[in-house]
């Protein structure tokens, strides 16, 4: 926590245990369904819940924005998202229903009140949403395919345009080229000190 602390010091006293919270549960949830790689678990804030609030130096979601995780997994970078803007909603979707489980019984045991996770698949997937956010999930013209329908083109509220926020890591010429007048990439190593940050990035796509 001291690591998350650091760099988003004006958390509020309920994010701050919200947050908190996470090491044990998801711990304890690991050892029932391998969400995180066991190896990885133990560095859960740095490598999964700091990098997912990476997304919130990208932009500061408006009260009321609409959210879609695609891919969710057990949670990421929805839950933290959802804990660090509680006047947004947030829908967490992942194909696999063991994984949606862990990410459900986790919002529930922070009382996260703005979390939606639903076992469905992202082309199954009908609602429209201000902005689509996920973590290494697909190549990015492939994930552009399944949710450019989901975006919600005729209403904006935010500072940038409604559109798609992505976290990648390695060597992403190949992906973001076919955008490459539109897209937004944001060495994650501009705002967060660790070693593990490089050659990582924040990539933002307007639709």
């Amino acid at each position: 926590m001291k690591l998350i602390e650091k760099y988003f010091p004006q958390l509020t006293d309920e994010q701050h245990g919200q947050l908190a919270a996470l090491d044990e549960l998801y711990h304890e949830w690991n050892e029932k369904i391998n969400v995180i790689s066991r190896k990885d678990i133990d560095n859960l804030y740095e490598h999964h819940v700091l990098h997912s609030m990476a997304i919130a130096r990208m932009i500061n979601f408006r009260p009321g924005t609409r959210i879609l995780d695609f891919g969710t997994g057990g949670g990421f970078p929805g839950i933290p998202l959802a804990i660090l803007f509680p006047e947004c909603q947030f829908k967490l979707i992942d194909g696999t229903g063991k994984k949606i489980r862990v990410a459900q019984e986790v919002a529930t045991a922070i009382g996260l009140k703005n979390c939606a996770p639903v076992h469905l698949r992202g082309e199954e997937e009908k609602e429209k949403f201000d902005f689509v956010v996920s973590r290494a999930v697909m190549p990015l013209p492939d994930l552009m395919k399944i949710v450019r329908k989901n975006i919600d083109q005729k209403h904006q509220q935010n500072a940038l345009p409604n559109g798609i926020i992505c976290l990648k890591g390695g060597n992403i010429e190949g992906e973001v080229h076919p955008f490459r007048r539109l897209v937004q990439a944001q060495a994650l190593s501009d705002w967060f000190a660790e070693e593990w940050f490089k050659e990582k990035y924040c990539i933002y796509l307007p639709i």
